[in-house]
């Protein structure tokens, strides 16, 4: 369930592993499909996200966040979290790939920043204005969108 809601969050925001990890219960809103990330460079963002995510999400919160965190008495604010309430690390979220990988019948490795230029590549390919990619993905230059 958890696996399932980090993978439609890191997709289907673009978000940064870095955002991921860090990212608060107070900046996510389910009912209007919005989450607040706190970027590079001290920047923050709103980004929307889609009916999958919200819907994934929903679940991880009300059958594995909320009951791992009380079952542990863990009192943070970060979204997603191991089996023992414990804030998720980069470590733990490219881990988490790879299991997903290896349980797949995909050869091959996926990377959390691939999930972010995926992200960005299907907007473009789908018509996406440039610059609103640009915004999605908190870069403060535009060359580093076209990449």
């Amino acid at each position: 369930i958890r696996d399932r809601a980090l993978l439609e969050s890191l997709y289907g925001t673009g978000m940064r592993v870095s955002e991921c990890t860090g990212l608060k219960m107070e900046n996510v809103d389910l009912t209007n499909k919005k989450m607040l990330l706190h970027g590079k460079g001290d920047k923050d963002r709103l980004v929307p996200f889609g009916s999958y995510c919200q819907e994934a999400l929903q679940r991880y919160f009300e059958q594995t966040r909320t009951p791992l965190m009380e079952k542990y008495h863990r009192d943070h604010d970060l979204v997603f979290v191991n089996h023992y309430g414990n804030p998720l690390t980069p470590a733990g979220v490219a881990y988490i790939l790879k299991q997903i990988v290896k349980r797949s019948s995909l050869h091959t490795s996926i990377h959390p920043h691939e999930l972010r230029h995926t992200f960005a590549t299907h907007l473009m390919s789908n018509g996406a204005d440039l610059r609103a990619v640009q915004e999605l993905l908190g870069h403060s230059s535009l060359s580093t969108t076209q990449i």
